[in-house]
């Protein structure tokens, strides 16, 4: 006999009519949408019963999520970011057993894959699946939850008084700044130092508002508040920033400064007005860190080589290429603070100034006030400068007078937003730059990405298999030297307490550095295409960013998963 179908069972529990189910068998036809997906649409039964029924029909075992925290050795065994991948949860564990809540129990892979990464056998049972997504949210995040649940008890009669008594303004920042509200906000900061988060955000939905963490260049939801203590934490952090707290129908910007465990925080603050309030981003930089060197950054071998005697002249253009978060404003620091000195005068025009470098004069473009990047820089000229940073140049004037300030003697600094190294040449040739002026300024161009690096503690080694191992052979060609499977170690994430899970702690640069030599100046006059120029490095000896990533999986540093994330080809 066939096996039972969800709507089946649904009709002998009497939740389904026969006309419902003549109803569904149509609209199936004529959608090709799932049983499910057409009883939740209608409303016909609740998640828990469709579940319910699927459970039955499935011969799994159904569970409710507990509405009391999830034990956190429990979540440990598995991590936040697979959790969310396959929309599972683990409950308790007994034994050599551990019993996990999953939205699709009969995936045997994802099954397998657990009982491997955990080392214990898991039983699977069915649940519903937003269920576990809210699980999820509230269970990981119950390291600070604590603190702020707490929090949240105080919170609904102080917002009460704020609202009905207070009249002024003056009186609402008052009570914001007393209000349980400013715990919330110490807690939210104090975890993203904690776990080296770069930014928060703030973000209102419908029904709840959600607190996100970028760490090592990845997004994680980490809390989520009652809709109603959106308002009052917005207004803390404004009051906090020295922005207008009666003004949310336009954005503003903000800074203030914060102490975490004898760690200063330089907290650069900016809202946005969205369709259910305010969003907040708080990007965080913290002051009197350690500058690395070169080599920290990533840079090896040739392309060290190559940066170091770009830095050792005296005029020209070294620009740093990359999308946006890849790390170029902080190579850009530890190359001013190699030549840092009291006999040079180094002037910088950024937006922000992100990080203070003792003996720099660092100017923020305004451009409100007229101080572009363009205008900053005719000013910077007469201020007797040897060396010049131009946060990015976005514009033909800029670029023009980049140029011509490395004409006249001075060794420039900038960004450009491009994929790689080559591709910048083309840009500023359409932005409009001259190519012989181009090919006799242009020093040296550097294209970087970040990796997250493994965490030494808990990475696990294996040997690739062929087709992984052919890869190596193909991208690497000469700089690979390996001649069998067996011959090459690499390393994978597993997930432990010190790296919370993830595998990775940190991150590094993989780079390639193209030297503007006398042939790459040729094909820029000659305004030759950036696959033809990037040939011709390549074939002089520039590692790409691709080779050099996977150089830094040879070396353990990372996985060619992070790899590929970042830097595919």
């Amino acid at each position: 006999m066939p096996r039972a179908t969800t709507e089946d069972i649904l009709k002998k529990k009497n939740i389904l009519t026969d006309e419902q189910i003549s109803l569904l068998r149509v609209e199936q036809i004529d959608t090709g949408k799932t049983p499910e997906q057409i009883i939740r649409d209608h409303g016909w039964a609740t998640q828990e019963q469709v579940c319910q029924a699927k459970a039955e029909m499935l011969n799994v075992p159904y569970t409710n999520i507990p509405k009391k925290d999830i034990n956190r050795e429990i979540l440990s065994l598995i991590p936040e970011s697979i959790a969310r991948q396959y929309t599972l949860i683990p409950l308790k564990k007994a034994g050599e057993t551990i019993k996990v809540a999953m939205a699709d129990p009969m995936d045997l892979q994802v099954k397998k894959f657990l009982e491997t990464k955990t080392g214990l056998k898991i039983e699977s049972c069915l649940a519903v699946p937003s269920e576990i997504e809210t699980a999820i949210t509230t269970a990981y995040s119950a390291g600070m939850e604590s603190e702020v649940r707490a929090a949240l008890k105080e919170t609904e009669e102080e917002i009460t008084y704020i609202e009905k008594e207070t009249a002024s303004l003056k009186d609402i920042e008052e009570e914001i700044k007393k209000a349980p509200v400013a715990r919330i906000v110490s807690t939210i900061l104090q975890f993203a130092v904690k776990s080296r988060a770069s930014d928060i955000h703030i973000e209102p939905h419908e029904n709840r508002t959600r607190v996100r963490y970028r760490i090592d260049g990845i997004m994680s939801e980490r809390l989520s508040l009652p809709k109603q203590v959106h308002a009052p934490l917005v207004s803390r952090i404004k009051i906090l920033s020295n922005m207008k707290i009666d003004e949310t129908r336009v954005p503003q910007d903000g800074r203030f400064m914060i102490h975490v465990e004898d760690i200063e925080i330089d907290l650069r603050v900016s809202t946005l007005p969205t369709s259910h309030g305010e969003k907040v981003v708080l990007r965080l930089l913290r002051k009197g860190t350690h500058v690395p060197t070169l080599s920290e950054l990533g840079l090896r071998g040739r392309a060290l080589k190559d940066v170091e005697n770009a830095l050792r002249k005296t005029r020209g253009i070294i620009l740093v290429t990359g999308p946006t978060g890849s790390g170029k404003t902080t190579t850009l620091r530890t190359g001013l603070e190699m030549i840092n000195a009291p006999q040079v005068n180094i002037v910088t025009l950024e937006d922000p100034v992100e990080y203070e470098i003792k003996g720099i004069n660092q100017v923020q473009i305004h451009p409100q006030a007229g101080l572009t990047f363009a205008s900053g820089l005719r000013s910077i000229l007469r201020q007797d400068p040897d060396v010049i940073m131009v946060g990015e140049i976005r514009d033909a004037e800029t670029m023009e007078l980049a140029i011509r300030a490395s004409l006249t003697g001075h060794l420039v600094f900038s960004t450009l937003h491009t994929n790689s190294a080559a591709g910048a040449i083309p840009r500023m040739l359409d932005m409009g730059a001259e190519p012989f002026l181009l090919s006799s300024t242009a020093e040296a161009i550097i294209a970087q990405r970040l990796v997250r690096t493994l965490c030494t503690k808990c990475r696990e080694s294996y040997h690739p298999d062929q087709k992984l191992f052919a890869q190596f052979t193909e991208s690497l060609g000469a700089l690979f030297h390996k001649k069998s499977p067996a011959e090459l170690t690499l390393y994978k994430a597993k997930g432990c307490d010190k790296c919370e899970q993830s595998g990775y702690v940190s991150r590094a640069g993989i780079y390639e550095v193209l030297p503007v030599n006398q042939k790459i100046a040729q094909m820029i006059v000659q305004k030759e295409s950036s696959d033809i120029i990037e040939a011709a490095a390549i074939k002089d000896g520039m590692v790409t960013v691709h080779q050099d990533g996977l150089l830094k999986v040879l070396e353990g540093l990372t996985t060619i998963e992070e790899v590929l994330r970042v830097a595919q080809e």
